[in-house]
């Protein structure tokens, strides 16, 4: 269901493709020939999902550098879920699929189209 819910929202131009074992969502070389700083050949990575030993991990990289998105969001989980965040700069972590408020994460991928991301990762890359 989580990864309906970021399909059925992602912007257009991002691309589903499985990035270090994980279902990620990047924006092609299509789009972005430069690629990921770190690994050029590698799309610039968005968004990934994973099933860890003891939660579901949600890897939103908008959260982590677009401070905007991530006060956002922090205050709007309270409204939205049963239980308190459990969330690392880039890893929102969940322990039962229940518990994942699939409406909350409908929205933040909305929030971010592709050429936003793009410039945001160029900004923050310069640093």
């Amino acid at each position: 269901k989580l990864r309906k819910t970021i399909l059925d929202n992602l912007p257009e131009g991002f691309e589903e493709q499985m990035s270090y074992g994980m279902p990620s969502y990047v924006v092609p070389h299509s789009v972005y020939p430069a690629g990921y700083h770190a690994k050029p050949k590698e799309p610039l990575p968005f968004i990934s999902i994973a099933s860890q030993k003891n939660h579901i991990a949600l890897y939103h990289m908008g959260v982590y550098s677009i401070g905007t998105l991530d006060k956002w969001f922090r205050s709007e989980y309270p409204k939205h879920a049963k239980y308190k965040l459990n969330m690392a700069k880039s890893c929102v972590r969940f322990t039962k699929f229940d518990d994942i408020p699939y409406d909350l994460i409908a929205e933040l991928v909305r929030k971010v189209n592709v050429e936003d991301w793009i410039k945001e990762y160029e900004k923050n890359i310069k640093k």
